[in-house]
């Protein structure tokens, strides 16, 4: 559920940058197109082609300023949202990995057939997450550093920190993850193993964002635009 809820907001957040983006985008071209009229007026009606030149590059210089101004903070609020949605990515990346490999390849052979059985919620939830996300993948050009595996862990921090303080309180008598149950004489030994299962889980994820940007470049070489 908490994967499914990252992966949501992940999406809801990339919307409203892609929103916010476009709108910008479109501003600014709507206001070089005006600005472009303005001067193809001027050079018809009262002045010649350098006299043009010359009022354009005199309001270029006036407009200097508060220009640039305009700029750096549309650079710092886009530098702050987009590594915002980076971390959101990478986090939604890693833990899409590790839920739906948990889910697939232990829950359903070995607990969810005996103990809980499958929904079409439960089955959504831990598949479509990793279709959307992959979809995304595939169109966005985001980097996908290692050392951003750092709040995939802390997310799963936070997810197993938030079930012991709900079950210490009393709020829940079963566990999403049986194998998480702190009475179990194994329970060390699950613990440790999920923790190790946090690297080849973004490995994973790491090599099919390594591997769209080795072959996507040789596939369309005029479409693709190579991460910064």
């Amino acid at each position: 559920m908490w994967t499914f809820l990252l992966v949501t907001i992940y999406f809801a957040f990339a919307t409203a940058i892609s929103a916010h983006g476009c709108w910008v985008y479109a501003k600014k071209i709507s206001r070089k197109a005006d600005e472009s009229h303005g001067f193809l007026n001027d050079d018809v009606e009262n002045r010649g082609l350098s006299t043009s030149i010359s009022v354009e590059l005199k309001k270029d210089e006036t407009n200097k300023l508060p220009s640039y101004y305009e700029q750096i903070v549309n650079e710092k609020r886009a530098g702050f949202s987009g590594r915002c949605m980076q971390i959101i990515y990478q986090t939604s990346a890693g833990a899409t990995m590790l839920t739906d490999v948990t889910f697939w390849g232990l829950l359903v052979p070995f607990f969810y057939r005996d103990k809980f059985g499958l929904s079409l919620v439960t089955d959504g939830m831990h598949s479509l997450n990793a279709v959307f996300l992959l979809i995304d993948t595939v169109l966005n050009n985001m980097p996908f550093p290692w050392y951003r595996m750092a709040f995939f862990v802390f997310w799963s921090c936070a997810y197993v920190t938030f079930q012991w303080v709900l079950h210490a309180c009393g709020g829940l008598s079963w566990w999403p993850y049986p194998f998480l149950d702190l009475s179990s004489s194994g329970a060390p030994l699950w613990y440790f193993g999920m923790a190790i299962a946090h690297i080849p889980c973004f490995f994973l994820y790491w090599l099919i964002v390594k591997a769209k940007h080795t072959y996507f470049p040789r596939m369309f070489p005029h479409a693709y635009a190579r991460t910064v």
